[in-house]
């Protein structure tokens, strides 16, 4: 089945497309709405330019889209509007997202499809945090962290690239602090820097790093595909 799939650069969108295309389907196009700020409750927000580099390594095309307001309702329509211009161009029975735990985002999504005539497809929903998370260090996921917004989470943590053994602390973490080990709940965004999915690499060349004693950010000043690695 040709799919298209919401798009935002961090691990669970693309753990999302690595999943669904090891069952057979194809994904034909990424979506991506560029949200207006960090104050969107429905979309991921940080490097979301950056997410060009990774649609020429995995060879999938992408159509983007800017949101003028962080209202869900002016949201959803600019979603709608970017999949009206992606059914002129590609054929497609369905929509893939990384949603794991939230059910407003999920039924945001499905109401979509339903608008649309097209088939959700959530391969994470309900995915326990731990097992995912180990599951994206096994099958050769490398991201980077690009923003904390959680107790236990400090700047030690922006822009690292999570290895397994740091999985192991953020399990521990997570128990502690009470967040949610996959930052579900936005306790943190990540970025992908290298997956299967990938022709080749991206190498994050500069970047600024910001911290308010709580709240912090990794923002990808300059990137570039790694062609000699």
């Amino acid at each position: 089945m040709n799919l298209v799939s919401l798009f935002s650069g961090g691990k669970d969108s693309a753990y999302s497309i690595y999943d669904i295309q090891s069952k057979g389907h194809e994904v034909v196009c990424l979506l991506s709405v560029f949200p207006k700020s960090d104050d969107s409750h429905l979309l991921h927000h940080p490097n979301m330019q950056w997410t060009k580099l990774q649609s020429e390594s995995m060879n999938i095309p992408q159509l983007s889209i800017f949101s003028e307001s962080d209202d869900v309702d002016v949201e959803m329509c600019v979603l709608e509007k970017l999949l009206k211009k992606a059914k002129k161009q590609f054929s497609f029975e369905g929509i893939v997202h990384g949603g794991i735990q939230s059910v407003f985002q999920k039924e945001k999504f499905e109401t979509i499809c339903s608008n649309f005539d097209l088939i959700p497809f959530a391969p994470l929903w309900g995915a326990d945090p731990h097992s995912y998370m180990r599951n994206l260090i096994d099958s050769n996921f490398e991201f980077v962290m690009t923003t904390v917004s959680s107790a236990g989470l400090d700047d030690s943590w922006l822009g690292k690239q999570i290895s397994r053994s740091d999985i192991s602390v953020l399990h521990k973490l997570s128990q502690k602090f009470g967040f949610n080990l996959n930052f579900e709940g936005g306790e943190a965004e990540t970025f992908v820097v290298d997956c299967p999915l990938f022709t080749t690499p991206i190498q994050i060349v500069q970047s600024d790093k910001s911290w308010d004693g709580y709240r912090g950010r990794f923002e990808i000043v300059d990137a570039k595909l790694n062609c000699n690695a």
